[in-house]
């Protein structure tokens, strides 16, 4: 699978333990996202067009109401480097 490099860089963290916040405002589609790494810092790489390729790719999920998090099929698609844990 083809993944760009700012979808591979939003990958990492959430693999790392970060986590996509996706504010919907009054109705059912989401208007803005925000990805925090699990040390609380901001990915400004992360953008409506990643978020949604990553979506309808089903490389992230959200289930519950709960921030995104990166998916089974997005952890295979991830490919590793020195910083991963």
């Amino acid at each position: 699978m083809n993944i760009s490099k700012f979808e591979q860089r939003v990958l990492h963290v959430l693999a790392q333990g970060g986590r996509i916040i996706a504010d919907r405002k009054d109705g059912p589609k989401v208007r803005e996202i925000l990805c925090v790494t699990r040390d609380g810092a901001i990915l400004s790489d992360c953008t409506m067009k990643v978020f949604d390729r990553l979506r309808k790719r089903r490389l992230i999920h959200s289930s519950g109401g709960k921030p995104y998090q990166i998916s089974r099929k997005g952890r295979e698609a991830v490919r590793g480097q020195l910083d991963n844990r």
